[in-house]
């Protein structure tokens, strides 16, 4: 048995596009070659790898099972070929960045700003998502490096994870809140309404699990949101929201309120895949992230509430 590259390329096209002729355009070839080499590989192999019917390609059980495995295999490939050719260099190169949405818009943006300045010639790929999503790609070789929120319960053992920063979670409203002691305990979001994220999203879990902690469930004015879409809620009055205090800066009309100790604190990590050696071009990435973080302590211009652990 011998399983091309390319068969592996056709068949990843058609399992994300679930459509033969859609595949075949996506990756240039003709639709009957496309599914010549698909049959190949199907015999190749000794299992069919799609069940199909009228208008509708669905994955076999053999199927599924091949599909996270030529996903990394491609990407292990992509790699490999990265890294021949930086041997001339960062001339050239790619970068694919995961990051959670809070950082997409506050320290990503600064950061791939500083980076493209020195090496123009690199591409950059960013992907917006939340932690357990951004892991799963990271583990399936779909991307380089990614900025995660740690997870309380152990990182995940095929991951390396370097803590960041650790950071305090505020209060976005759109006046002043009461607070005694000049900050707002969890417990006292037991009678205010919240703005929340979807489900999935990292900072509602967090949330959640400090109210519970405290003994009580939040009620929501509305949820289901992205961070933009949540804080354009609380500027219309909606409710407040729990999120970190770095997303705040250029929204004037909202005030942090931050959270009496314990609050709710978090750690931001980098993280990447234990067994794939980064490519030059991401270990420039990573460096030019800890030198970032390091001249932003120096200066004072780390946000309140954010401790760098490095």
């Amino acid at each position: 048995m011998w399983v091309q590259l390319q068969q592996l390329r056709y068949f990843v096209a058609v399992a994300k596009t679930r459509h033969f002729t859609q595949a075949a355009e996506k990756v240039g070839v003709a639709q009957p070659s496309l599914s010549k080499q698909i049959h190949s590989l199907e015999a190749d192999l000794g299992a069919p790898l799609f069940e199909r019917g009228r208008g509708n390609v669905v994955l076999t059980a053999a199927g599924e099972t091949l599909l996270p495995l030529a996903i990394r295999i491609l990407a292990d490939v992509d790699t490999a070929r990265r890294e021949v050719g930086n041997l001339v260099g960062l001339r050239r190169g790619r970068v694919r960045l995961g990051a959670t949405p809070s950082l997409c818009v506050s320290l990503v943006p600064r950061l791939l700003r500083r980076f493209h300045s020195e090496f123009p010639e690199i591409e950059l790929y960013i992907e917006e998502g939340g932690s357990q999503d951004l892991v799963r790609n990271l583990g399936q070789g779909g991307l380089d490096l990614a900025l995660i929120v740690q997870p309380t319960d152990g990182a995940d053992p095929a991951l390396l994870t370097e803590p960041l920063v650790r950071e305090s979670l505020v209060v976005a409203s759109t006046t002043s809140l009461p607070t005694p002691d000049g900050a707002l305990r969890v417990t006292d979001l037991r009678d205010q309404p919240l703005v929340m994220f979807r489900a999935g999203y990292d900072l509602r879990d967090t949330t959640l699990e400090a109210c519970r902690r405290a003994g009580f469930t939040p009620s929501f004015t509305v949820e289901g949101g992205e961070m933009d879409a949540v804080l354009s809620l609380v500027e219309a009055g909606l409710g407040a929201a729990v999120v970190p205090g770095i997303v705040l800066a250029g929204r004037p009309s909202l005030v942090s309120t931050p959270l009496a100790p314990p609050g709710i604190p978090r750690t931001i990590a980098l993280a990447h895949r234990r067994e794939a050696p980064l490519s030059h071009a991401a270990q420039a990435l990573r460096d030019a992230l800890f030198a970032y973080l390091e001249e932003s302590r120096q200066r004072g211009t780390l946000p309140s509430g954010v401790e760098l652990l490095r």
